[in-house]
């Protein structure tokens, strides 16, 4: 441990953390989304762009994921959140506005998925 860091928390009166706290505060490892992958198994989940009856607009669709319905909204949270977007959760599929493919695909496999963009 530093000497600095020991002063500092002497000065004011806290506790000081060590190297390895620091270590894990600065690299998080990223837990995998539980239910959701577990259900999934080794089934490949598919990433496609669709505009159809969206007047022209792209979304970012995720089909084939085989998990329930609360599985399935907590990952689509999380992918809308990474992606900055909106978006939905039903039917086996996450709905995500914009083409975020390449994104959502990187995200996917990080989180122990097998994903292909199609």
């Amino acid at each position: 441990m530093q000497d600095w860091r020991e002063k500092l928390g002497a000065a004011f009166n806290m506790e000081v953390p060590s190297d390895e706290d620091i270590k894990q505060a600065q690299n998080p490892v990223e837990e995998p989304a539980g239910d959701a992958l577990a259900q999934q198994g080794k089934q490949m989940v598919n990433v496609l762009l669709d505009k159809k009856g969206r007047n022209g607009k792209k979304v970012t669709l995720v089909t084939d994921l085989l998990c329930d319905d609360e599985a399935l909204k907590e990952l689509a949270a999380d992918l809308k959140r990474q992606c900055g977007v909106g978006g939905s959760a039903r039917g086996g599929e996450i709905l995500i506005q914009g083409d975020f493919r390449e994104k959502i695909v990187e995200l996917l496999k990080k989180k122990g998925f097998k994903a292909r963009v199609i």
